[in-house]
């Protein structure tokens, strides 16, 4: 030829011709990063199946190019290339049969003839091990193997990762065994192509593993050094067993590595990479230099386990601390059917500190209360944390003692308000005061004789209410505010009131916090659902589980309602009423010694049709006896409540005990609005609820003291007639005895002394009853005791 111009003329091929035999995978794309050409190379370096014509218009993320994060680093790459500059890099694609492998890519600009830039042209091949670029493709990898163990502080994520990423990029085998005490056990492997070793040979993933001396792996572990077998062909190494050896002949092995991972002065366990004939590889066999880059990769791996098992470890104590601050077992109760759930939240990445444990502030509660009923709690303490969760344990063990006082829920929510205020950071070292902390809570009373649900709330979500096959919130008249808002300077909130519904039969109720409903992501990675869209997810799921009747059912279901990884911790409670009615009888009774008797003799014949022990029922009537002598007594004596009385104690003058001197002894005085001097009440010469008579149970005690008025008002005895009511109840292993009267006053034990002639009624009743005690009520109070049906109870 004579010259370039029109030699090279009759030179030039098609287009298809040229990229279709080239080596080398060649992608363009448009503006928009949509596929306009893809070549056979590039299919088969991608795993594309089927005709690839059939790609064109699809995004470039259809090909795998980018693993992990593609949408992002692809705006990168077509923001550079777009402004007229070259890209290049070393990545890691998925390909079409999900394996993964290392790609060295090249970006540059597509120009139209005018000048402007039309597209991209993607220049890719997969990095390799033995060309001029090898050294740069080693960096390459150590660079993705850090950022690939950067990402999580899970340790089975953290495993699959590094097999992920040398399977099948740099082995066709990768197994990692790491010591849980004194055993060696497998914890990943990965094949190349898909190849599964046959059952039996080589150790599975759980199972114990030992390496015989002589093996690479226990050589390895001795030295504290890498081992690189470059042909197992011409040098011989033990095996596991025969099994595994006759494996390694299937596959193939023709080279093998095997690294110790030591960190931080401990050894971890082992890491072996193997080459056999599985793949069609160029080399099949490793060098010093894949050694050394194995060894380096292993150091890496091996701060990332120790950094994964730390974070395990820590994860694991502060959800133990968490969970203990939970209830640790539900106990038996009657007419109610109780499942809970907690679920941490994910691992929270937080600028600058890493990967954290989510502890938070979520908790729930059921606590058992006189005569049967149950108080029910949810509550979730803003923030996050460990102070979230201190907070949260401090609420809860408040809650419980203001419970056990019988206090109503409006009172609690109260008390557990100021209690929040009482909370906030003090001012230290110039700093000023913090603020309290802010809570939501439902605190709920439910009766399951009386079917009666008493609530108040303190700005949580509504709990699900399902009955008859409905779901519905349950409708709040007060919804109240946030426990601790007061404390941030905000005046004239409305106080915590209480609601009282009927539990139909059979209801449940779902209360749940709002991780459950808040910010959890979409399926399909876009955004996030809306809290109503993830209501009504929760509503149909429960909808469908409560047709069981069962409450775990139904608990889970709430759990997995609503799909994605939750931001923030969540506890669900279910609850569900008996579908049956619960046995009880209530009768009243003049407050007169002769009803002692009568009182004694109902619960007798009551006892006795339900089944219960002869034994256990004799030691029931017994403390009946004692505690409506006690009600009868100062029913007689006692004024009923009302705004105009006031108490104070006065000395008086009691006759004195045989060969005992006279002593004084404060006696409860009535003052009332009308003139006059203050009236004694008689029977107080030991506290009101302490003078329990040790007469026969059979029998009303010998003599009680009459109110002696004649100078003073008229006593509530001479103003209308005084009653009190005994109440009566069966669980399935218990029965409960509730004494109804309207003196304020409530019991205490006292010690009696050796000449008194009572004391001892609440000294009984304590030792005989499985439990007692008081509560206030709007015309009184009420004083009950637990005993068990069964002969296994408490005996003197």
């Amino acid at each position: 030829m004579t010259g370039w111009g029109e030699a090279a003329f009759d030179a030039y091929l098609p287009a298809d011709t040229v990229l279709g035999q080239a080596d080398i995978a060649v992608v363009v794309t448009d503006r928009l990063g949509n596929l306009l050409f893809v070549n056979e190379f590039a299919a088969r370096l991608f795993r594309v199946s089927g005709d690839v014509a059939r790609l064109a218009g699809c995004p470039v993320l259809s090909l795998g190019l980018f693993a992990d994060d593609g949408a992002r680093k692809t705006e990168d790459m077509a923001g550079q290339v777009l402004r007229g500059r070259s890209w290049e890099g070393t990545v890691e694609s998925v390909r079409g049969d999900s394996s993964r492998v290392l790609i060295r890519a090249l970006a540059v600009p597509l120009r139209h003839p005018g000048g402007d830039i039309d597209g991209m042209v993607i220049l890719a091949r997969e990095a390799s091990r033995r060309d001029k670029q090898g050294e740069r493709d080693r960096l390459a990898l150590l660079e993705r193997v850090g950022e690939r163990l950067a990402g999580s502080l899970e340790i089975g994520t953290t495993l699959k990762h590094v097999a992920e990423i040398l399977v099948p990029q740099f082995a066709d085998h990768c197994f990692i065994d790491l010591f849980q005490g004194e055993a060696l056990v497998r914890r990943a492997q990965r094949h190349a192509s898909d190849w599964v070793p046959p059952p039996g040979t080589w150790a599975q993933v759980g199972e114990q593993i030992h390496y015989p001396d002589g093996h690479f792996c226990q050589q390895a572990m001795a030295r504290l050094d890498t081992i690189a077998v470059n042909d197992l062909d011409s040098e011989y190494y033990p095996a596991p067993s025969p099994e595994s050896m006759s494996a390694a002949h299937e596959a193939g092995l023709t080279s093998v590595i095997a690294a110790p991972l030591y960190a931080r002065g401990e050894l971890l366990g082992v890491m072996s990479l193997a080459l056999s004939r599985l793949t069609e590889r160029d080399e099949r066999h490793y060098d010093t230099p894949d050694r050394d880059l194995i060894g380096a990769i292993a150091s890496r791996v091996a701060i990332a386990i120790d950094n994964a098992m730390l974070f395990e470890t820590e994860r694991q104590t502060a959800l133990a601390f968490q969970k203990s601050l939970l209830p640790q077992a539900i106990p038996d109760l009657d007419g109610l059917e109780v499942a809970c759930r907690y679920v941490p939240a994910k691992p929270l990445e937080t600028q600058g500190q890493g990967i954290q444990t989510q502890v938070g502030g979520d908790w729930y509660d059921i606590i058992p209360l006189a005569a049967g009923r149950v108080g029910i709690v949810i509550g979730d303490v803003e923030g996050r944390g460990a102070r979230a969760a201190a907070i949260m344990g401090q609420l809860r063990a408040a809650l419980r003692a203001f419970a056990q006082d019988e206090k109503s829920p409006a009172d609690i929510m109260r008390k557990l308000d100021e209690w929040c205020r009482a909370l906030a950071p003090a001012a230290e070292n110039g700093m000023t005061a913090g603020d309290p902390p802010t809570v939501s809570c439902i605190y709920m009373i439910y009766d399951a004789w009386s079917r009666e649900l008493t609530f108040a709330n303190a700005g949580h979500d509504a709990p699900l209410i399902i009955s008859g096959g409905q779901v519905r919130q349950l409708e709040f008249l007060h919804k109240g505010v946030l426990l601790g808002v007061r404390g941030k300077g905000i005046r004239g909130l409305p106080t915590y009131k209480e609601q009282t519904i009927g539990m139909p039969p059979g209801a449940i109720l779902v209360f749940y916090t709002d991780g459950l409903t808040d910010r959890r992501t979409r399926a399909d990675g876009s955004g996030h659902y809306s809290e109503a869209e993830a209501g009504q997810m929760l509503q149909h799921a429960v909808r469908a589980a409560a047709a069981s009747g069962d409450a775990d059912a139904v608990a889970t279901a709430a759990e997995y309602a609503v799909p994605g990884d939750i931001d923030d911790d969540m506890a669900i409670l279910v609850v569900k009423s008996s579908p049956s009615e619960l046995a009880s009888i209530e009768r009243s009774f003049p407050a007169e010694p002769i009803m002692v008797s009568e009182a004694r003799r109902l619960a007798a014949q009551t006892f006795r049709s339900w089944g219960m022990d002869p034994g256990q029922a004799e030691l029931a009537c017994l403390l009946v006896s004692e505690v409506v002598t006690n009600a009868v007594l100062h029913a007689s004596v006692t004024p009923s409540p009302g705004r105009e009385l006031d108490w104070e104690m006065e000395p008086l003058m009691m006759p004195a005990s045989v060969g005992a001197p006279a002593r004084q002894t404060p006696v409860p005085v009535q003052k009332t609005a009308a003139s006059g001097p203050p009236a004694p009440v008689r029977g107080g010469a030991a506290p009101a609820w302490t003078r329990a008579h040790d007469a026969s149970p059979d029998t009303a005690p010998a003599s009680f003291p009459a109110p002696q008025n004649a100078q003073g008002p008229r006593s509530f005895a001479q103003s209308r007639p005084r009653e009190f009511a005994l109440r009566l109840r069966r669980g399935a292993t218990s029965v409960w005895v509730e004494v109804f009267d309207p003196d304020l006053r409530l019991p205490r034990i006292r010690t009696a002394g050796e000449t008194d002639e009572g004391g001892r009624g609440l000294y009984l009743v304590e030792q005989l009853a499985t439990r007692w005690g008081s509560r206030p009520t709007p015309e009184g109070k009420a004083v009950w005791f637990e005993m068990p049906r069964s002969g296994n109870g408490s005996q003197l």
